[in-house]
């Protein structure tokens, strides 16, 4: 497990240009520089060079992030941002009586431990089906419609996502080394429905994945829907490609897409993010939903269950925010 001391030369790295002030959701609310990468560094390279403590303050600084990655896509030294957030948060919270808390209830009274039924057992495209903590009602019917699939299940863990913006990266380590061998075993691909899932998986299992709208275009599916119907999409920050989205709409009779203004921008939930930073968090959810309603759709689609309660935040019930899962379940 690395070390904030470990990151040294990637914060010195930071030129301080400010070009991560253009794609920040937080920073364009705030107008605050603590609230970007380059703000934090400055602080961080305090703490690594002994001028400064890493304080209450300063973990509240580091909690003012939506871990959307953004920073770290347009940053032209490619600095492993949020990495480096992750650990400083571990280092703080592990000295404090609440980390020491979290971390414990994290760690020994959170797990999850399902009990799935069996789904398809033959197939030439074999699946490993990495089913994350939010289930979904539809998504075993959905699945068996599917031809020529094997599905595979496996006892994985929750992706680790969590214990990342929390700073627990004991408990990351935990769920990161249970799920490498669960998915010991013989697979063409993973299979996900949480764009979050995914980006997380990606960052330690070795592995082709597939997302379910992927699989769905993959395999040809087809679907007609009882009524005519508008819908948009907002694309999850951690969703790496939406290549996937208009050839699944193009196969789906009487669906009309319109394309909602900034459809990547942020939903401005984050998990814990939303809890202590709600007003900049809601501020955010409302102008994403005011962008929505903007449309004219019948219903939003999305790919994250956190993006779902991000979006749901925002509009406040008017439109139908649906998982891409619940969005098929609607067609005969």
């Amino acid at each position: 497990m690395k070390k904030l001391s470990d990151f040294k030369d990637e914060i010195n790295k930071c030129s301080k240009c400010g070009l991560c002030q253009s794609v920040c959701p937080v920073y364009k609310e705030t107008g605050n520089d603590c609230a970007v990468s380059r703000g934090k560094f400055v602080m961080l390279d305090g703490v690594l060079k002994g001028d400064l403590k890493l304080t209450k303050n300063i973990n509240k600084y580091l909690d003012l992030c939506l871990k959307c990655g953004k920073c770290k896509n347009f940053c032209p030294s490619s600095i492993d941002v949020c990495k480096i957030f992750e650990t400083a948060k571990y280092e703080y919270a592990k000295n404090t009586r609440l980390g020491k808390i979290i971390f414990f209830l994290q760690s020994k009274l959170l797990r999850i431990k399902r009990l799935t039924p069996k789904l398809k057992s033959t197939g030439t495209l074999k699946l490993l089906y990495f089913r994350g903590c939010v289930n979904n009602l539809f998504q075993n019917r959905i699945l068996e419609k599917i031809p020529d699939i094997e599905i595979i299940e496996k006892n994985f863990e929750c992706c680790g996502v969590p214990f990342l913006s929390s700073g627990n990266l004991e408990r990351f380590e935990e769920v990161k080394q249970h799920n490498i061998k669960m998915a010991d075993c013989e697979f063409d691909y993973i299979l996900t429905d949480c764009a979050s899932c995914e980006s997380t998986l990606k960052q330690y299992l070795d592995a082709k994945f597939i997302s379910l709208g992927e699989l769905l275009v993959r395999q040809g599916m087809k679907f007609k829907f009882p009524k005519p119907i508008k819908v948009t999409f907002h694309r999850p920050c951690h969703l790496e490609s939406d290549d996937f989205l208009k050839p699944l709409l193009e196969n789906c009779e009487n669906v009309e897409y319109i394309e909602m203004q900034d459809y990547d921008d942020c939903c401005g939930f984050a998990g814990e993010f939303a809890v202590k930073n709600h007003k900049i968090s809601m501020t955010i959810s409302k102008k994403k939903a005011q962008n929505i309603i903007n449309t004219g759709a019948d219903y939003v689609i999305t790919t994250c269950p956190a993006c779902i309660l991000g979006l749901n935040q925002g509009l406040m019930g008017k439109v139908k925010v649906l998982s891409l899962t619940d969005f098929i379940s609607l067609a005969h």
